[in-house]
């Protein structure tokens, strides 16, 4: 009785989490303008979502910021995570502390003071996107940092100071040693931060131009509109970001399971 009620637990669970995704994706694929009625197969949704300028532009804005601010933030993350594990005891828990702050800090906070620092403060011009990306790598970094200390306390401590005894400058050192050790940690803290600017919506809308929409800020507003051709287009949207992300890591999932596998055969 408690496996089946187990299996039975997982089954609802997993039923709740992608029935309405796999509803999405159906309705998609029809002609319908509503969930509620299917009225019958059409490519239409994708044909809008990938020929509508405004659509394509938002698509391809919201990918480059989301990759160009991973890209700061993963490189600020990374340093900071590296300068920490290095520092002393004290200062290594003071760090850890003030990262801990951004990560559990409401997005709404977060993104309302940087636009009344960056905007009002420093009068940055929020045309000039900068507010916007320095939103994104405040909102993503921590989450890098946390990606790449479990890899570098796992990482031999002394392998550094090895180097530097055997003759290597400390940034031939660190580029050598340490970040072939812990480059996994950086790439997972790198995709998560694609992931988490891709899904943020607060700070997009209180640091974005007025006249650039991120995927986020836009579903909401087309929601409440009255185009239904854009709506309906945003399901094929849905369904296109669900389909990346069950390839992307079905593929990092048969990587690991081959790499792991080669290392069993190795030893």
């Amino acid at each position: 009785m408690t496996k089946s009620f187990k299996r039975l637990f997982i089954i609802l669970v997993l039923i709740f989490l992608y029935a309405p995704i796999l509803i999405l994706i159906l309705y998609s694929f029809t002609s319908s303008t509503t969930i509620g009625a299917i009225r019958g197969f059409s490519l239409q949704n994708y044909v809008t979502l990938f020929t509508t300028p405004e659509l394509r532009n938002m698509i391809i804005g919201t990918l480059l910021l989301a990759v160009g601010s991973a890209a700061i933030a993963t490189l600020l993350g990374t340093l900071g995570a590296i300068g920490s594990f290095y520092s002393s005891r004290r200062l290594g828990i003071v760090y850890n502390s003030l990262n801990q702050v951004p990560v559990i800090n409401a997005d709404v906070v977060t993104g309302f003071s940087l636009c009344i620092l960056l905007v009002e403060v420093l009068f940055i011009d929020k045309d000039t996107f900068i507010p916007l990306v320095a939103g994104h790598v405040v909102l993503c970094a921590p989450f890098v940092y946390l990606s790449v200390i479990p890899k570098l306390k796992q990482m031999d401590s002394y392998i550094y100071e090895a180097a530097l005894d055997l003759g290597a400058t400390p940034f031939r050192a660190l580029r050598r040693v340490v970040l072939p050790q812990i480059a996994s940690g950086i790439i997972s803290g790198f995709a998560l931060a694609i992931t988490l600017s891709l899904d943020d919506y607060f700070i997009a809308t209180y640091t974005k131009p007025s006249t650039f929409d991120t995927i986020s800020t836009y579903v909401v507003n087309a929601t409440k509109g009255s185009q239904t051709s854009i709506k309906t287009a945003l399901w094929a949207l849905c369904a296109v970001i669900f389909v990346a992300v069950v390839l992307v890591v079905t593929v990092s999932n048969l990587r690991s399971a081959k790499k792991e596998e080669t290392e069993e055969h190795a030893v």
